[in-house]
């Protein structure tokens, strides 16, 4: 079947300007700004976790993420709007059922059209604290598919689809490759006074309702980078077939 592709609700969650782009029953999906942790830190400061209230949308309780997104990453967040929905959110996710699409805007880039990466990968530090990661032989199996979608002067448009789902995964893939993602101070040399990553959740497809199409939702390209995504042709790019995303195992 094909994905049934969600009308987006362009709702913008109270007082915290969170366009919603889709909600049901089940589950909102946000278009988290770059910058916006998802959890808090231990240096404190803003997070997304301080506004969920502002989500219930009548519920009695408010929603919560049903998977990680960096702090740096704009786009598509999927939120569980109660107990029942973000346990079968999780599974979805978990299980890798979840077909997520992401747009990297990287130095350099492929000579290929499109490929795979397909390199393991391992924390860099056994602090439990740290999140920093490195391909490692004996690490976890990570599977990235990418897919050129423009070039400019130095610069490559990519589709980034994680066929698994490790921390980091497509920033360090992207870096070990040659084409560290721009704006990345930590695998790449992008200084952190910067123009921030250029890494965005584009969309995902969730079979969330076992008699249902897949639901898709769509996030627009963010401000932050549309300048380098309009120089690699952004605006001459029509709607391609989605690459095919191979089973996890």
């Amino acid at each position: 079947m094909n994905p049934r592709v969600s009308v987006p609700d362009r709702t913008v969650g109270p007082d915290i300007g969170l366009p919603i782009l889709y909600r049901d029953a089940l589950m909102l999906v946000i278009d988290k700004p770059a910058g916006l942790p998802v959890h808090p830190g231990p240096k404190g400061g803003p997070t997304l976790t301080d506004h969920l209230d502002a989500l219930r949308f009548g519920l009695p309780r408010r929603p919560e993420a049903a998977h990680r997104l960096d702090r740096d990453t704009s786009g598509c967040l999927v939120l569980g709007r109660h107990a029942r929905a973000l346990a079968r959110l999780n599974r979805l996710f978990a299980d890798g059922k979840a077909d997520k699409t992401y747009w990297a805007l990287v130095e350099g880039g492929p000579d290929e059209a499109e490929g795979r990466i397909d390199l393991p990968l391992a924390k860099r530090s056994d602090d439990p604290r740290s999140w920093w990661m490195k391909t490692d032989p004996a690490g976890a199996p990570s599977l990235t598919l990418y897919r050129v979608l423009g070039r400019a002067d130095g610069l490559s448009w990519l589709e980034l689809k994680p066929v698994t789902g490790r921390t980091h995964q497509l920033r360090v893939h992207c870096a070990a490759m040659g084409w560290p993602i721009r704006g990345d101070a930590i695998y790449g040399s992008a200084g952190r006074a910067g123009p921030g990553l250029q890494l965005h959740a584009r969309a995902l497809s969730l079979p969330l309702y076992p008699k249902r199409d897949a639901i898709r939702v769509e996030a627009p390209a963010p401000m932050h980078m549309r300048a380098g995504l309009e120089a690699c042709g952004m605006a001459a790019v029509a709607e391609a077939p989605a690459l095919t995303r191979p089973s996890a195992t």
